[in-house]
């Protein structure tokens, strides 16, 4: 797993609010830009030919810069953009804090090679929900090593949300 210090040497994180705040022993936190609400189902095949990403709608913030989320699962968007060498990979857990609010982050696998502005899975499972105000730190990347150089990813998704 990458330390702090190599994290900044490689330059795999941009866009971030405040570094001496995010960058953490042996990760970097991950702040809120957007959250979304999804109007519509998705469609998932093998092939991708017939891949239907659901559409979503964006939620406001308030004139205090929160937003109140009922118990569900939404899309968020993040602040920070990732370039991930081909000799590394990335993954995402929640901050503790949101854990203990009844609320957790899911993500998928960053592959070597992704660049982007990425987004996640919310879930509120607190029947109260939640308050979350923009910016807030919301999950913490963690990357590790590969034993071997790969091909990166060249997906569809490379470069979005710039």
């Amino acid at each position: 797993m990458l330390t702090n210090r190599e994290i900044v040497e490689l330059g795999i994180v941009d866009s971030f609010i405040d570094l001496k705040k995010q960058l953490q022993p042996a990760g970097f936190d991950i702040t809120l830009k957007e959250v979304y609400v999804f109007k519509s189902p998705g469609r998932i095949d093998f092939t991708n030919e017939e891949r239907k990403i659901s559409d979503v709608e964006p939620l406001k913030f308030d004139e205090r810069g929160y937003v109140f989320l009922k118990r569900g699962a939404y899309k968020v968007i993040f602040n920070e953009y990732v370039r991930i060498p081909e000799n590394i990979a990335g993954i995402c857990l929640p901050r503790s804090s949101l854990l203990r609010s009844g609320v957790t982050l899911e993500t998928a696998l960053w592959d070597p090679g992704y660049e982007g502005r990425s987004e996640a899975l919310l879930i509120v499972e607190n029947e109260h929900g939640v308050y979350l105000k923009r910016n807030a730190r919301i999950g913490q990347m963690i990357f590790f090593k590969l034993s071997n150089e790969v091909k990166g990813y060249e997906g569809i998704y490379k470069g979005e949300n710039k």
